[in-house]
């Protein structure tokens, strides 16, 4: 069946035929929603109500422009309501000062908006071929720390190549007034994102550093780990306050507090584009779900261990295997 005729059915009231129409755009439309609220449960919110609306408009839908643009303007507007009530999603960095190794970790900071990982499967083509830089978490906070209507114009403009034109009336306003929040939302990302960036770029000699990680890992060898860091590594692990600013910090972390009990990698995804581990930690002789740890990478050594404790970031991940 066509998608003219899939599209006349649905304009009919035919339930069905839209489900099959939209069900293609409904991952990218969920990112769309992700990259602009940094909140996976957000964006699936987000997602639902903009397919519903959309559902509602269907029958007016004239054509005018493609289905998926269509989608895509209402989706937007729909995140754009819901950010407008939440507070901008954080990383550890932002949110908090760096913490002795040793000393007390804190306890789970739910008050805190974190910006939470993108998870996909590692074999996913259609997450293979998505622009990393377009996803990474240091792209996701430097968003976040603009106005919503910033986001999603360089969203719309820069990510999803939508002309001034395309993106002004999505969002229902005049090129000119675009064009100007464009010019200062790429001015602000370029500094932001430099601060936050903790070398996601990958290459193909990665997966070997990753390999090695996984191996010392589960060995509980601190040194074999501590050879694939960066002097400026950093180890975050929302929704625990503390993080650890440097190599000497981070290998003490592992050394006396993580490594102490034993570890064993269950799956392998991608974290906003960046290889991640879902490992298991031994506690009283059982295995339980410890954490999602994606590993950050600059040039062919490991500059961010970003791992995430939160047990339903946990299962998520496992659920994409």
């Amino acid at each position: 069946m066509t998608d003219a005729v899939l599209l006349d059915r649905a304009r009919g009231g035919d339930e069905s035929a839209f489900a099959t129409l939209v069900g293609p755009h409904r991952r990218e439309l969920q990112r769309h929603c992700y990259r602009i609220l940094g909140s996976l449960a957000d964006a699936e919110d987000a997602t639902q109500e903009a397919l519903m609306a959309a559902w509602r408009g269907i029958a007016g839908f004239a054509g005018h422009s493609s289905l998926r643009t269509w989608l895509y303007r209402i989706a937007t507007r729909t995140s754009l309501r819901i950010a407008e009530r939440r507070p901008a999603r954080l990383l550890s960095w932002d949110a908090h000062p760096a913490r002795d190794p040793l000393g007390d970790l804190g306890a789970a900071d739910d008050a805190t908006a974190w910006l939470e990982p993108w998870i996909a499967s590692a074999d996913d083509p259609a997450e293979a071929a998505e622009r990393r830089d377009a996803i990474s978490l240091a792209f996701l906070a430097a968003l976040q720390q603009l106005p919503p209507g910033q986001r999603a114009v360089l969203i719309l403009r820069d990510v999803l190549d939508f002309s001034a034109a395309e993106t002004a009336e999505a969002l229902e306003t005049s090129v000119a007034a675009v064009n100007s929040a464009l010019q200062r939302a790429r001015a602000s990302r370029a500094g932001a994102e430099a601060a936050a960036d903790r070398g996601t770029v990958r290459n193909p000699a990665q997966q070997r550093v990753v390999d090695a990680f996984v191996a010392a890992f589960e060995a509980g060898d601190v040194p074999g780990i501590v050879g694939l860091l960066t002097e400026d590594v950093r180890l975050t692990m929302p929704p625990l306050p503390a993080w650890f600013d440097g190599i000497a910090d981070v290998a003490a972390f592992f050394a006396e507090r993580s490594l102490v009990t034993p570890w064993r990698v269950r799956e392998h995804v991608l974290v906003n584009g960046m290889p991640a581990l879902v490992a298991d930690q031994q506690t009283d002789g059982v295995w339980r779900p410890g954490a999602v740890m994606a590993l950050g990478f600059r040039g062919s050594e490991i500059s961010w261990i970003a791992s995430f404790l939160d047990p339903r970031v946990i299962e998520r991940a496992g659920s994409e295997r």
